[in-house]
């Protein structure tokens, strides 16, 4: 498995332009497009970060981690998936930085995912939805989330997201209409943000297979 996320995470490292700063996401798979873009850093302006966690590790390499707002449109974001679709759909949030990512996907003009082959899927669901909520809405967003998916929420107990904010996980989904499913969700209040990438999936998926596959 760690050998296929290092496939992919060195494969992403083709997208990279000279001169530009990168937007890094968060988790094992993006470690490694982390510690491949430590062999260019050289060659790149500097990154944002969706994570403490990444920021420390794209620090250690020496790689500068600049401030979204300063940087303006990004040319790349970089990121794995939990899972994800024949149509490039995606669940992420696993590491509970779903609110971050998002929004440097969204800033972003190429979103490359990398992912090992156990993450596709033909419909998500599968890995349970991760819907990062305002602490005092926790049991309110659990509630509509079970009327209207009939999804099960659970609350990732001991989580506190970089933005001070929880987690649930909503399990037992079978989404056939991503699209659908995430405008729907993001209505309730109290939802900072919902771990679908749909109306924004990713624009290239890298399969770390041997050789690495570009859908």
């Amino acid at each position: 498995m760690s050998e296929s996320k290092r496939l992919a995470g060195e494969k992403a490292i083709e997208f990279v332009e000279d001169g530009s700063v990168v937007g890094v996401g968060t988790g094992s798979t993006v470690a490694y497009f982390i510690d491949a873009l430590a062999r260019i850093r050289d060659r790149i302006e500097g990154a944002v970060s969706s994570s403490e966690q990444s920021t420390q590790r794209l620090k250690a390499h020496g790689i500068p981690v600049l401030d979204l707002n300063a940087a303006g449109p990004l040319p790349l974001y970089v990121d794995g998936a939990d899972e994800c679709d024949p149509h490039k759909r995606l669940i992420k949030g696993g590491g509970a930085a779903l609110t971050r990512e998002k929004i440097i996907a969204e800033a972003s003009e190429r979103f490359v995912c990398i992912i090992d082959p156990a993450k596709q899927v033909p419909v998500l669901g599968r890995f349970p939805l991760p819907i990062e909520v305002i602490p005092m809405a926790r049991s309110l967003v659990a509630r509509q989330v079970l009327a209207q998916t009939g999804g099960q929420p659970v609350w990732r107990e001991g989580v506190t997201t970089d933005n001070g904010n929880w987690v649930l996980d909503v399990h037992g989904l079978e989404i056939v209409d991503p699209v659908a499913t995430e405008r729907a969700l993001n209505q309730i209040p109290g939802v900072v943000s919902v771990g679908l990438f749909a109306r924004r999936p990713a624009d290239v998926v890298i399969v770390g297979t041997e050789p690495p596959t570009v859908l």
